[in-house]
């Protein structure tokens, strides 16, 4: 385990598993998001199903906790690296397209964090969370909460800002958290590299999608 944490391939290895799970947690919830395009009905029943149950629950700290160590492991490497290289941050040297992206993962992954800690207080906040403490307050019909906040002009910009910076933060984080694992010939290099912006893309404009078009049709 001493590895883990004192060694530069120890702390990418967990950078690179706790980042899967944030990408899981993206892949759930833009499926779960994507329902809402075609039937509210549907979109409802997914909540009410993913309500207080012990699964939902259980599955949401695990990869909450992926997502919390990945953020805080992430800054504390930020700090090491910074002072022990000056300017210099924890990202990948390789001068790549992805260069600008690779030099700025920690301020990606900060914006990162503030919309997650937004879409959690919209949200989570009010249909999980409120479920499970019993608060009279609990939304129940999660379509409405949804629509009515993308309705606003000023979130849906926030929200849009919030997936730029994932797109720059998946299109780094995703070829490097499998070439740490291992994927890293020359071949596997470029292969990578295109399902990370395959992958990135795929996700900013499927969360966008829901946004805009509640935006526009309301």
């Amino acid at each position: 385990m001493y590895w883990l944490f004192n060694s530069s391939i120890g702390r990418k290895f967990i950078m690179s598993i706790s980042g899967i799970f944030l990408v899981l947690f993206l892949l759930f919830h833009l499926s779960m998001n994507l329902t809402l395009l075609f039937s509210t009905d549907a979109y409802d029943l997914i909540c009410e199903f993913l309500g207080a149950n012990w699964y939902a629950i259980v599955g949401t700290l695990v990869l909450a906790g992926g997502v919390i160590i990945h953020i805080g492991y992430g800054t504390w490497l930020t700090l090491l690296n910074k002072k022990a290289r000056g300017a210099e941050r924890y990202a990948s040297s390789n001068k790549t397209k992805t260069e600008w992206a690779a030099k700025n993962m920690w301020v990606l992954g900060f914006i990162i964090f503030l919309g997650l800690v937004i879409h959690f207080w919209n949200f989570w906040f009010n249909m999980q969370f409120a479920e499970l403490i019993h608060s009279p307050n609990a939304v129940t019909q999660g379509s409405e909460l949804v629509i009515a906040l993308f309705s606003q002009p000023l979130f849906v910009v926030i929200y849009l800002v919030w997936l730029v910076a994932l797109w720059f933060h998946l299109t780094h984080g995703v070829w490097s958290a499998f070439q740490t694992l291992g994927w890293n010939g020359k071949l596997w290099f470029s292969r990578l590299q295109v399902i990370a912006n395959i992958v990135a893309t795929v996700v900013m404009i499927g969360f966008a999608a829901v946004p805009l078009f509640f935006l526009i049709t309301k």
